[in-house]
């Protein structure tokens, strides 16, 4: 069995774990942020050290898991690690529909239990996709977007960088054909048509509420 390494402790911690575990890795312990919480053991899982603590130990060919939701975390954290030698392995839940005529990364990409993923997409490196969304048919997800669970991502959608898609939210097919670099999307938004970048949109249809600081 493989181990793999997870950083980031929070709640939904487990959930990624879990993930890896249906994936055929053993958790070989956790990195928290700083160093208040070394030792301490989560859900059964030690937590071993702070993530300066992992960078000045050698990580060269070993196996790590992103847990936390801050994309841009993620992102500062997985360009560390793989200039370490690194490797952060993308985890794909046995319980996923994966098209065979799809493009997936093979860097950080992480898709929950019950996702459906159809043909002629393309999936960049550190993308999250939770628990029963759905990615149509010929969209494109950019590097590390947030898919929120039950989330519909509609045919030929492209989704910018570091956007959060929420919680239901239902992009739709060949209308809401642009999601800009780091806007969000809010639960159960209905988008029917493109979203500019920072942009923040909620409702149904979903309109705009205000930009993010960029």
């Amino acid at each position: 069995m493989k181990i793999i390494y997870a950083l980031g402790v929070g709640a939904s911690t487990p959930v990624f774990c879990e993930i890896a575990i249906a994936c055929g890795y053993e958790i070989g312990g956790l990195y928290h942020y700083n160093s208040d919480r070394n030792g301490e053991v989560v859900n059964g899982m030690q937590i071993l050290g702070s993530f300066e603590d992992l960078f000045n130990t050698a990580i060269e060919e070993k196996n790590f898991l992103l847990t936390m939701g801050d994309p841009k975390l993620r992102h500062n954290l997985s360009e560390r690690i793989i200039a370490a030698g690194g490797i952060l392995p993308t985890l794909i839940h046995p319980t996923a529909l994966i098209s065979p005529n799809c493009t997936i990364s093979t860097e950080g990409v992480i898709i929950s239990p019950m996702v459906v993923v159809q043909s002629n997409v393309k999936i960049d490196k550190g993308v999250a996709i939770w628990d029963m969304a759905l990615i149509c048919h010929d969209a494109i997800v950019d590097s590390y977007v947030f898919i929120g669970p039950k989330a519909l991502v509609g045919a030929a959608v492209h989704v910018s960088p570091f956007a959060y898609i929420g919680q239901a939210a239902v992009l739709i097919s060949h209308k809401a054909k642009e999601i800009g670099c780091e806007s969000l999307v809010g639960a159960g938004a209905v988008v029917t048509k493109s979203v500019e970048e920072y942009q923040v949109v909620a409702g149904q249809p979903a309109r705009a509420i205000k930009k993010k600081d960029n």
